[in-house]
């Protein structure tokens, strides 16, 4: 039977680099003698301009009926001034509340071949292996109220931070389960010295950990874990955060690969019996400044094709095979911009996915 896979190319940059992930599907069809059912639709920016809105319902329904979904990337500046309902991040929000996608994993990994090109030192960023679990669908971006008033003051705008007990055993049991398979080592990042939503955070996954006593946990405040992901990144290993405090420290966390192009994601909800519902997706942003210019680094969105076989296909086989590809071409000294040093030939996007599509083999 055919797997379905939506693909939403998005905004900016999002359709080069998913014109790279498609081929690498494709390649995996013939390979592994698979069969895909693509269907293609607008979201974000793209959206408003051809429906009005960021996430219409019908691509949602397509979304909900698909064995997964990837999403190239949302934002264009043009739409910057819309009131909040008609912004295109409101398309990646939208997707991750219907389609119940709670947990985020992100792996930071950094090559030996591109330790130059962070701008780090060597010694700091040589061998990390981070894996940053966030929470998706809780948090700041989601709670209520939220929005504008005016009073005797002055204008003023308020979103409200709340955990709920539930949400955060959710994915507390997604950080260890994932420990398990790595290091077995959770540090949990909070801000319980301020915040009572962290309180909650922290005793909810103190509750968890009862149930994996094999698991070393850390808490560590989200001030600190910032510093620390910089000074010492290599003592973590499995990296568990809310919704806002994971954004932003995946970001950071793309530093010590020497770019946002390299950081692929998978955002996953419930398991069903074929595998997870999921969303797969580049942690870098529309890129409008490199638009239509061959520049943009295929290499994240490939690598969540990767993760789309891990874990909504439950093909870590495939996976390998791709994975084993993006490090034979970095291997080789192929680099795109964002990623090479001054000297070095650079290729662009389409001739990257190009040589990682030719180097993707199937293991004996």
């Amino acid at each position: 039977m055919a797997k379905k896979v939506v693909l939403l190319p998005g905004d900016g940059i999002g359709p080069e680099v998913m014109e790279g992930a498609v081929a690498v599907l494709d390649r995996c069809s013939s390979l592994f003698d698979l069969d895909f059912e693509f269907e293609e639709y607008k979201a974000g920016g793209a959206a408003i301009d051809e429906y009005g809105e960021p996430l219409p319902e019908f691509v949602i329904e397509s979304c909900r009926n698909a064995d997964a979904v990837m999403l190239g990337a949302v934002g264009d500046p043009k739409h910057d001034d819309n009131p909040p309902h008609l912004r295109p991040e409101r398309a990646l929000l939208g997707l991750r509340k219907a389609l119940g996608l709670f947990a985020n994993l992100r792996p930071i990994i950094a090559f030996d071949e591109l330790l130059e090109s962070s701008t780090l030192k060597r010694e700091v960023v040589r061998g990390v292996d981070i894996l940053i679990v966030r929470e998706l669908t809780g948090g700041i971006y989601f709670g209520e109220p939220r929005g504008f008033e005016t009073t005797d003051k002055g204008r003023s705008a308020f979103n409200t931070e709340v955990h709920f007990d539930y949400e955060v055993e959710r994915i507390a049991k997604v950080a260890f389960e994932s420990a398990r398979l790595r290091s077995r080592k959770v540090t949990s990042v909070d801000k319980s010295n301020v915040l009572e939503s962290s309180q909650i955070w922290r005793t909810v996954v103190e509750e968890v950990r009862e149930d994996y006593p094999d698991i070393e946990v850390e808490h560590v405040l989200i001030d600190n874990c910032a510093m620390q992901l910089i000074t010492r990144p290599r003592e973590f290993d499995v990296l568990l955060a809310s919704n806002i405090f994971g954004d932003i420290l995946s970001d950071e966390a793309a530093m010590l690969t020497g770019s946002i192009g390299m950081l692929a994601s998978a955002s996953l909800g419930s398991t069903g019996e074929s595998g997870r519902v999921g969303m797969y997706e580049p942690v870098h942003g529309s890129a409008p400044d490199i638009v239509g210019r061959d520049r943009a680094n295929p290499l994240a969105t490939i690598g969540s094709a990767a993760l789309l076989f891990r874990y909504s296909l439950l093909r870590d086989d495939i996976a390998q095979a791709i994975e084993s590809a993006i490090n034979r071409v970095i291997s080789e000294g192929f680099r795109t911009g964002d990623i090479a040093l001054p000297g070095e030939k650079v290729i662009g996007c389409r001739e990257m996915s190009r040589r990682v599509v030719d180097r993707i083999e199937a293991f004996s």
